[in-house]
């Protein structure tokens, strides 16, 4: 079968039994419509947030036990957020980032904030 189908030697294919194929194929299909890309255009700016709230202010634990300290802790994290986003849309800098040093460490390269 694999030498009337590809004639590379590292290829590998794999058949699928007929309803798992057709479950792919339709899920391909649907994936291709512009309803798609708009719903998920909408999720993938969901997840770059939440992945911001785990990398950065550790939200994958609660740090409080009972649901309204843990619902104070998701409101404050959210405010952290936005904020975070608010200083990077104003490019907001610290005033000890704005001197100019000298010496050798004048040309040393300084992240922006």
């Amino acid at each position: 079968m694999k030498r009337r189908c590809t004639r590379c030697a590292r290829r590998l294919l794999t058949l699928r039994p007929r309803e798992e194929h057709e479950t792919l194929e339709a899920a391909r299909i649907r994936e291709a419509q512009p309803t798609f890309a708009r719903d998920y255009r909408q999720r993938a700016g969901i997840e770059g947030t939440i992945s911001v709230g785990i990398r950065a202010l550790h939200l994958r634990r609660a740090r409080y036990i009972g649901l309204a300290k843990t619902h104070l802790q998701h409101v404050l994290t959210a405010a952290a957020i936005n904020l975070t986003r608010l200083g990077a849309c104003l490019d907001v800098r610290p005033p000890w980032r704005e001197r100019r040093l000298g010496g050798h460490l004048a040309k040393r390269v300084y992240p922006a904030a």
